[in-house]
């Protein structure tokens, strides 16, 4: 039995994906709780905490594009046409986001508003249109000749409006978590305060998605619901209020590590969700991961280079992660 180069390639674009949602994920919720902190001092401690960090976020975002295009590229044609409007707003949302944190820094005190509400506003842009994204890509596409149907606004739709709001809140969520892990004081206690009401929220957001998407498709309901493959998903939702039980009992002492790692939990179970609704296709509802994959030279001489690429990435990511370790007090950032 040959090695199956489609499937290996959809679990690195499915683990580049998840990297970058759990980590440019607390980047961008701590641009969404902007508006809810007022003091200056502690905004600036907000973004002290993701300074060092913020640039090779994103790394994985473009680890998961790249990937796509080189193991997938009919379903990267289909999703880049079919997704151009909000695919230009994330990335203008993104743009918009990177200057203003730069500005912010350097701005005067008759400046910097202006750059904060940038920050806020790109923050909840690129979120926004990711949940976007994310809601056109579960309601599949119909493909006709290589191109999906529907016209260039097809992507807007309640459903894929209100991901996108979901996406916002499960960020928010992550953006707290993370603020408790790294900060002290009157901002951490502000940030407890708040983070309950966005974890209630995000537990929302995820039970309203997974009745509507079953609703609207028949093959997602049949897969979670009939026999025997009820009995193998349904820990996903089980584990789901359990994380969300966790969460709220680790918010009830001092909390430190604990919210984030179990905010982290959850949206692990929500992507798992996604994985089991729409497999095997790369481009639902019915083209596969076979059906849309490159030639196998494509995809092995890729590979080769992700497998180089890859552990590198994981590397200096996590060397940075634990030399800027540590709580981030107000007044100070890293030198």
């Amino acid at each position: 039995m040959g090695i199956d180069l489609p499937l290996i390639w959809f679990l690195i674009i499915g683990f580049g994906v998840m990297m970058y949602v759990i980590m440019d994920g607390f980047d961008l919720g701590i641009g969404i709780l902007f508006p809810f902190i007022r003091s200056r001092e502690d905004r600036d401690t907000m973004v002290n905490t993701v300074a060092p960090v913020w640039d090779g976020n994103e790394t994985w975002l473009v680890l998961g594009g790249a990937g796509l295009m080189a193991a997938f590229p009919k379903a990267y044609a289909v999703l880049l046409s079919a997704l151009y409007i909000p695919a230009l707003g994330l990335l203008m949302g993104l743009i918009w986001r990177g200057v203003s944190f730069e500005f912010r820094f350097k701005a005067n005190d008759a400046h910097k508003p202006f750059w904060d509400g940038a920050f806020m506003t790109g923050s909840f842009v690129a979120a926004f249109f990711q949940g976007v994204m994310l809601g056109a890509f579960i309601n599949g596409h119909h493909v006709v000749d290589g191109v999906a149907t529907g016209g260039v606004l097809a992507w807007l739709t309640p459903f894929n409006v209100f991901t996108g709001l979901g996406v916002v809140v499960g960020y928010a969520l992550l953006g707290a978590t993370w603020l408790i892990l790294k900060t002290e004081g009157q901002l951490q206690r502000l940030v407890i305060r708040a983070t309950t009401p966005i974890l209630l929220a995000t537990l929302a957001s995820l039970l309203i998605v997974s009745v509507w998407t079953p609703l609207n498709h028949p093959a997602i309901a049949q897969r979670w619901f009939s026999l025997p493959n009820f009995l193998f998903f349904v820990p996903v939702p089980i584990l789901v209020l359990l994380s969300t039980w966790a969460t709220l009992r680790s918010l009830r002492a001092e909390p430190h590590a604990g919210p984030f790692i179990w905010s982290l939990i959850l949206v692990f179970l929500g992507y798992s969700g996604l994985v089991i609704s729409i497999w095997p296709n790369i481009l639902p509802p019915d083209i596969s991961i076979w059906e849309a994959a490159a030639p196998p030279q494509s995809l092995g001489f890729a590979l080769v280079g992700a497998l180089l690429i890859i552990p590198m990435i994981l590397v200096y990511t996590a060397w940075s992660y634990y030399v800027f370790r540590g709580k981030v007090k107000a007044g100070e950032g890293y030198h």
